[in-house]
């Protein structure tokens, strides 16, 4: 309606029945008796359910969106125009689907596929920003070269008592702390393994798109190095990954509930 918008049928009706009944009270019995028959009937309609289930996707999937996009604003440039570069292949791949006259289901499907691995490769990026911003910039060799200082003044034998227990108990913080640094070491070339067979899995998947001449479901199944759920991998940035986990996986379980069975 004009400078009103888009107003629900019933509301309109519940108007039009209540203004009426200033004419004649009966209206309003005849209102109340219209809703209590309608309103029933819309809770149990298929297509009303589909309405309502179709615009709270629409609206998560904006919300879904704004929380990638701030996600992927933390990345440095670098890894931006690396996302980038997958997210461009992986738009080639459904332009080949669409050229290759590919059913929608199937083309709706393989794109949702596409979704989950650009998802997790973000994931990955936003935790390797996290390893490599988070703690100091000591390195494996710098810790153990402090060590080994350490160590050798605790040889000296002439020093007091207090001095030898203070310096065995850097030594003791220093070690658990070059632990620390190499797991994060460790956690980094697991990340960036990972990022590269995604890339890989993106890869092959356009060369397969291109060169088979019958489109085919993408199969996404990729067993990580790295720990994406355990948590603690994400920083600042735990919360919306949480999230959008959650909205990823319902975009998900939606998309297959309604893909048909394909021989």
């Amino acid at each position: 309606m004009p400078a009103l918008g888009r107003l629900p049928v019933n509301a309109l009706a519940a108007a039009g029945f209540f203004i009426l009944g200033f004419g004649h009270p009966s209206f309003w019995f005849l209102g109340l008796a219209a809703e209590a028959i309608v309103l029933p009937s819309l809770a149990f309609n298929r297509r009303f359910q589909n309405v309502v289930d179709a615009e709270d996707r629409q609206l998560a999937s904006g919300d879904s969106k704004a929380k990638r996009a701030s996600l992927v604003q933390l990345l440095p440039p670098d890894d931006k125009r690396r996302l980038a570069a997958l997210e461009r292949k992986c738009e080639k791949v459904i332009e080949v689907y669409r050229n290759a006259q590919a059913e929608d289901f199937l083309i709706d499907t393989n794109r949702d596929a596409l979704e989950n691995l650009k998802w997790i490769y973000l994931k990955l990026m936003i935790a390797r920003y996290h390893l490599l911003t988070a703690g100091t910039d000591d390195t494996p060799a710098a810790l153990a070269k402090k060590i080994d200082t350490l160590q050798g003044e605790l040889k000296n034998s002439q020093d007091s008592a207090a001095l030898r227990q203070s310096r065995s108990a850097t030594l003791d913080i220093l070690k658990r702390r070059l632990a620390n640094v190499q797991r994060r070491e460790e956690s980094l070339e697991e990340v960036e393994s990972d990022l590269t067979r995604v890339e890989s899995q993106v890869d092959l998947i356009l060369d397969n798109a291109a060169m088979q001449g019958k489109p085919q479901t993408i199969s996404t199944d990729l067993e990580l190095a790295s720990d994406l759920v355990s948590g603690g991998m994400f920083g600042d940035a735990e919360s919306a990954v949480a999230d959008l986990d959650r909205d990823y996986g319902q975009t998900r379980a939606v998309s297959k509930a309604a893909t048909p069975e394909h021989p």
